[in-house]
Parts: structure tokens; C-alpha cells; sequence
């Protein structure tokens, strides 16, 4: 795996990727008004993390393989440890994965029917509470986003002048456009996949002011990281893998 400005790739020890039936490790709360998957370092009963991420999932909400990379998240890297909460933005309504691409009329109705109240923008503007109530609740942290497709969007929307993040990650982006990328002010990393355009991806990369980095991982469908990840692939599993293990050494360099 690639390394960052000289920091060792060795950092992280990723558990045997569960390709089928994971079991979250984390728990289930109600913070403010938005029921939140937490997770907590492995070694750790309880909050005790100065450092947090803030994961935005895709638009298919508390998949199995998105909870399973926010667990990679908070137990990987030993050295630096973080709490990991994802808080429910769809409040129990995501978006049916069958529905994505549409097959039938139907499904393009249900899609285009659910999609407008749940633009990312809106999930955006929540941002600053849901951050007041975690720390209300664990304390003040220094914050890192994460975010996959729909999530990626709410990132790149809160990474500008006023961001209460100190660095990002993402991974194939939804709705991505040159003009966010201007605004943003922390270090930022994107994973692009085979289904975006690459040279969209190129314009939004030249478009970045700040320490980044951005890959175009062409073998790869939208979504490997979060909940169209294929984990019975062996490709895919390793991509799986490897994408989380640059998060954590982006993390572990810029938060």
C-alpha cells in the first residue's frame, strides 16, 4: 500500500474481512435526535477518545459492510485510536438498495419519490448539531469525516472555510463538482471508482487548494466500500480492505 509523505503503511492491522453475516461491534444510542451506530477502539470499555469520525454513510444507510468498515475504523490502528459514530440521517427510511439502478418503472418512481427530501445538502446543514450533541453527551474531539457516495457529498459540503472537521475522507462520491472542491480548507482524500468519470474526477482533484490525494480505483464498481461492496469477491474484498487501510493512514498523518 502506498504511504503518505513517509508515514509507515504498517500502521494498521485489519480484521478478517466477514463477507457475509458481520456483527456490528458497535452499539446503538439515541444522541440528540438521531438514533447513532457507535464505535469504540477495541481495547477501550466506554468514550475515552480525544478523536472521532464522523461517517456519512450512502444512501442505503446502516448497511452491513458500512458498519463493518466504521468498526475497521475505530479498531485498527493501535497508535492512533478513534471513536467512530454514524449517525442515521434517513431516520430508519434508506434508500432500498433494489431500487438503485431501477429496473422497472416502479422502482424509478420509488427512487426518484424518496431522493428529493433527502438531498445531501440537507443532511449537510445537521452537521453542526449532531457534533454539538455527540460531544454534549462524550466529550469535545477532534473531528474527522467520512464519507461513501450520498455521505461523500455532505463531506465536500462541510469541508469549507467553517468546517468543524480537521481532515476527510471519501469514497466513490456522489454528485461531485468542481465548485466544492474550491471551498474546501482541510487535507482530503478520495478513492474514485471505475463508475465515476475520470475526468470529472481529474477537474474536482485540480480544483483542491489543500494537502490531497486522489486515486481512481478503475477495477472497482461505485460503491466497493460501502454497501455494494461485494465481500464474497476476492477483488473486491482486497480493494474492501485496502481503501479502509488509506483512510486510516490519511487519519493517522492529518488528525
Amino acid at each position: 500500500m502506498q504511504s503518505f509523505h513517509g508515514h509507515s503503511a504498517a500502521c494498521c492491522s485489519i480484521p478478517p474481512i466477514i463477507a457475509k453475516g458481520y456483527k456490528e461491534k458497535g452499539k446503538y444510542e439515541t444522541i440528540g435526535d438521531l438514533e447513532t451506530c457507535d464505535h469504540y477502539p477495541q481495547n477501550v470499555t466506554g468514550p475515552s477518545s480525544e478523536k472521532a469520525l464522523l461517517v456519512m454513510y450512502d444512501a442505503f444507510g446502516f448497511f452491513s459492510q458500512t458498519i463493518q468498515g466504521a468498526d475497521i475504523l475505530a479498531t485498527s490502528d493501535k497508535e492512533h485510536q478513534y471513536q467512530v459514530f454514524m449517525p442515521d440521517f434517513f431516520e430508519g427510511v434508506p434508500c432500498d438498495i433494489a431500487w438503485h439502478p431501477p429496473l422497472t418503472e416502479e422502482q424509478g418512481k420509488l427512487l426518484s419519490d424518496w431522493f428529493p427530501p433527502r438531498m445531501p445538502h440537507i443532511g449537510a446543514v445537521r452537521i453542526p448539531k449532531i457534533i454539538s450533541d455527540i460531544e454534549a453527551v462524550y466529550g469535545k474531539k477532534t473531528w474527522g469525516a467520512v464519507g461513501f457516495c450520498w455521505g461523500a457529498k455532505v463531506v465536500s459540503l462541510t469541508s469549507g472555510p467553517d468546517t468543524l472537521f480537521k481532515a476527510n475522507c471519501q469514497a466513490h462520491p456522489g454528485m461531485f463538482d468542481p465548485a466544492d472542491a474550491e471551498k474546501i480548507s482541510i487535507p482530503t482524500l478520495m478513492l474514485a471508482s471505475a463508475e465515476e468519470s475520470a475526468e470529472e474526477v481529474m477537474a474536482w482533484k485540480a480544483a483542491l487548494k489543500v494537502d490531497h490525494h486522489v486515486e481512481i480505483r478503475g477495477e472497482q464498481v461505485h460503491g466497493w466500500m460501502s454497501a455494494r461492496g461485494n465481500l464474497e469477491d476476492a477483488t473486491c474484498k482486497a480493494a474492501y480492505e485496502n481503501g479502509y487501510k488509506t483512510f486510516l493512514e490519511w487519519f493517522a498523518k492529518h488528525l
